[in-house]
């Protein structure tokens, strides 16, 4: 496979989980940047053990931990102005975006170890064997880890009052 299709294939998934790390899409950006070019550097390493995507996503991981520690070490340093908020024209657009933005953040208040296997699972539709190779631990983890999560997760929109989501099964 070229690195053009594997890019195509799946770099908004690489965006999408390296976001859940680094809670900007600017810096989700830049580090799949890096996962590219690691991928470039290294695809020798890459045995076949998993899929291409479960080896993408891990690199992912490993390079979205090293822009938050990297970012922790020099975070007082910025130079960037705040982002404008875009506005919308549709209120039921707006609401949506808002609901998406708690989502979001209820998500973030989860520890990590629940809110990427819960990202894996729900946002990228790895099944939790994929997901256990990933993230080199046992399936029975992944399966608790999901429990677990969806109860702090639960927990977290509870107090926002999404009901809707309460009486649902994830």
């Amino acid at each position: 496979m070229q690195l053009r299709e594997i890019m195509t294939t799946y770099g908004e998934a690489c965006i999408r989980f390296a976001y859940l790390y680094t809670k900007d899409w600017n810096a989700a950006e830049e580090v799949v940047q890096d996962v590219f070019l690691a991928y470039v550097n290294q695809h020798e390493a890459f045995r076949g053990d998993s899929s291409l995507k479960t080896y993408l996503l891990k690199i992912t991981a490993n390079k979205s931990k090293d822009y938050l520690r990297k970012k922790k070490r020099w975070g007082w340093l910025s130079f960037e102005e705040p982002p404008e908020k875009v506005t919308a024209s549709s209120e039921r657009l707006l609401e949506r975006e808002e609901e998406q933005q708690e989502l979001l953040q209820a998500l973030h208040r989860i520890p990590l170890k629940y809110r990427e296997v819960l990202i894996l699972y729900y946002y990228e539709e790895m099944n939790t064997t994929d997901i256990a190779a990933l993230l080199q631990c046992s399936k029975n983890t992944i399966k608790t880890r999901l429990i677990r999560g969806r109860n702090q997760l639960k927990a977290q929109l509870k107090d926002n009052d999404w009901e809707v989501l309460m009486n649902e099964e994830f």
